[in-house]
């Protein structure tokens, strides 16, 4: 009897690369369809009154419709995170909207994590040299803490922080949990923000004025996210400065 024969390398390497191949052709087709001049306060200045009267009519529906949108944004790494929190506040309230954003974003960055693990982790570290590998041991020594850490200070991308502990050998259900706790603060901030803005939008419309992310943005909201991290890096630090010691016999 005889075996088949195994599967052509680079076969292999095509299946590996299927996730992402996936991801940016979802993200092509996002861009294409002209999402990036939709997903902006403009937009929903314009359209407050429809989409809340959507809403009032067929709320479950909108709301996993909405859950779906936001997997897919942070799945593809489309560049509305910001946005699409802020009108979840908006639409739904702080508590469910930020509840539904928290859960989805966790969800879309799980999935870009994943494919990122899947296609390019290994051959990175493989590629990085030993310098990038001492790194990696360093965070997952420290997985939790550290990713908690960086998802609480906005120092980086999200997109970036939802690839980047794939390069670590970080495992899900590691990243999972830190992810959830670790965007929950800043989500809730911002959908908060987000259910207190329809005057301003109002306005906007009413004057034909354009509005930005950043005009509603505060000194005392960035500061706030500045002191999450610092609270949560206090951890591992002492962690650091006063390790356990094996008691001698």
């Amino acid at each position: 009897m005889t075996t088949p024969d195994p599967a052509p390398p680079r076969k292999n390497r095509l299946l590996r690369f299927a996730p992402v191949a996936v991801i940016l052709a979802a993200l092509g087709a996002m861009y294409a369809a002209g999402l990036q001049d939709i997903f902006n306060l403009d937009w929903l200045a314009a359209q407050r009154g429809t989409l809340r009267a959507l809403i009032a009519d067929h709320y479950a529906l909108s709301l996993i419709s909405f859950a779906l949108i936001y997997v897919l944004a942070v799945a593809t790494a489309f560049p509305a995170a910001s946005m699409l929190t802020i009108s979840g506040g908006f639409l739904f309230g702080w508590l469910v909207g930020g509840s539904v954003v928290v859960i989805s974003a966790t969800c879309g960055a799980s999935l870009l994590f994943l494919a990122a693990r899947t296609s390019f982790g290994a051959g990175l570290r493989a590629i990085a040299g030993p310098r990038v590998n001492r790194l990696a041991e360093a965070f997952e020594n420290n997985a939790f803490s550290t990713l908690i850490v960086l998802r609480l200070a906005p120092v980086f991308p999200f997109f970036a922080m939802n690839i980047a502990p794939a390069l670590f050998r970080v495992p899900l259900s590691t990243y999972v949990p830190a992810t959830l706790i670790g965007i929950a603060p800043g989500t809730f901030a911002f959908a908060y923000l987000g259910s207190g803005i329809d005057s301003v939008l109002a306005s906007a419309a009413d004057a034909g004025q354009s509005v930005q992310i950043s005009d509603l943005v505060t000194p005392e909201l960035t500061i706030a996210f500045g002191a999450l991290a610092l609270v949560a890096a206090i951890p591992p630090v002492i962690r650091k400065l006063y390790p356990k010691r094996t008691p001698k016999a």
